[in-house]
């Protein structure tokens, strides 16, 4: 006779393993809420400046290298108020000696022609006068010199861009890692770039702190944070990647503290993406962010060259895009979305002001001490309480 249970164990298969047995929670800024602690300070004695990369800042804003966002003009006016523009060296502005005709055409295009117009405005080749008549044009508003380019073209363009004025470079892709292999051509090595270049070499973007730490190791003097989280950017849409920025944010400050820890160098943490109100700005801070850079918040500024409108700068892809054009509108000045007084409840005003305002409530003076307050998983933080208003939205 057959022993049954034998042939069980005989034929018990062994323990199968799922990915998804590993998949760990992240969050994003609508899943957490920060905690009030046992201290609260004076909003006037809130302190926002810092020293970025050797730039003196007064508010901890740095306006993203989107064409609908910066050029010459907008860079000064974001100067005065105590912020930093970054220019897309690969954008309109370096093409044309005209950017306001191109402009003009992309924020009027039918949605159904937008994505050739943009793919057309990027095919004019980037010119070396152009380049330096910006970078010329930043300065004379009275702003220090941000400048940003792909892996692909920062060989190039960053020794040129220091030895034109440049005070600040940043080496800005979909996804940045320590390592990029390919078969075609030479990649950028980081590390080199950043031993020959005499002037600090940002990077950006990730969202892996192991990834973060190397490039902190190759000399980056920032690391930008954020895959796919910019309201003009479908990454997230098109290729299915991205982490939620506050997971992202506190992992890659982690290696910040862990770089600064064994070198003695403390390397800023950019949170790049994602924020739209003075609550998430604040967030992105307390998450372990030195700094925000904005996009469509700032698009929404009368200063802004996109005339109510931005769009991502994969957009002009004419195979892949991953970007879109997005109307933002046009709600005022810039000083107004930055530093009030607000028109609006909504917290997409005033951003400055808010970030002062919960700082204090929560008892920190410096955005270092920001970086310490407690932060709390709270998925009812939006809802609970606040049925007359959906009802009313």
């Amino acid at each position: 006779m057959i022993d049954q249970g034998n042939v069980r164990a005989a034929t018990r298969p062994p323990a199968f393993r799922s990915k998804l047995d590993s998949i760990r929670p992240t969050y994003g800024f609508e899943d957490v809420s920060l905690a009030p602690g046992t201290s609260t300070v004076e909003p006037d004695d809130v302190d926002l400046a810092q020293s970025f990369c050797g730039i003196d800042l007064a508010i901890p804003v740095l306006a993203a290298a989107m064409d609908a966002v910066v050029d010459p003009a907008f860079a000064g006016a974001l100067a005065r108020l105590g912020g930093l523009a970054v220019l897309n060296l690969e954008g309109i502005q370096a093409r044309y000696d005209n950017p306001a005709a191109i402009l003009e055409r992309i924020a009027t295009a039918p949605d159904d022609e937008v994505q050739h117009v943009l793919s057309e405005a990027y095919v004019a080749p980037i010119r070396e006068e152009l380049v330096a008549k910006r970078l010329e044009e930043i300065r004379a508003a009275g702003s220090k010199v941000a400048i940003a380019a792909t892996p692909g073209a920062a060989r190039k363009w960053g020794p040129f861009c220091a030895e034109h004025g440049a005070d600040l470079f940043l080496v800005q892709s979909q996804v940045s890692s320590a390592r990029h292999l390919a078969s075609g051509y030479d990649p950028l090595s980081l590390a080199e770039f950043t031993r020959f270049m005499p002037i600090p070499v940002a990077v950006g973007n990730t969202t892996n702190a192991e990834a973060a730490y190397l490039l902190m190791e190759q000399g980056a003097a920032a690391v930008f944070v954020g895959v796919g989280p910019g309201a003009a950017c479908t990454t997230r849409e098109v290729l299915g990647i991205g982490v939620p920025q506050v997971t992202a944010i506190a992992d890659v400050a982690g290696a910040r503290d862990a770089y600064l820890e064994r070198s003695g160098r403390y390397v800023p943490v950019v949170a790049d993406g994602g924020m739209r109100r003075g609550g998430e700005v604040a967030k992105a801070i307390a998450a372990g962010a030195d700094a925000v850079m904005l996009g469509s918040p700032l698009a929404r500024a009368a200063e802004a060259p996109g005339r109510g409108v931005n769009w991502g700068m994969a957009a002009p892809s004419p195979v892949l895009p991953r970007g879109t054009r997005i109307r933002v509108g046009t709600i005022g000045p810039l000083e107004r979305i930055l530093l009030g007084p607000a028109t609006v409840s909504d917290g997409s005003q005033n951003l400055m002001g808010a970030l002062r305002q919960s700082m204090a409530a929560l008892g920190a003076r410096t955005l270092r001490e920001m970086q310490q307050v407690e932060i709390v998983h709270a998925p009812s933080v939006a809802t609970e309480g606040k049925s007359w208003q959906q009802k009313s939205s």
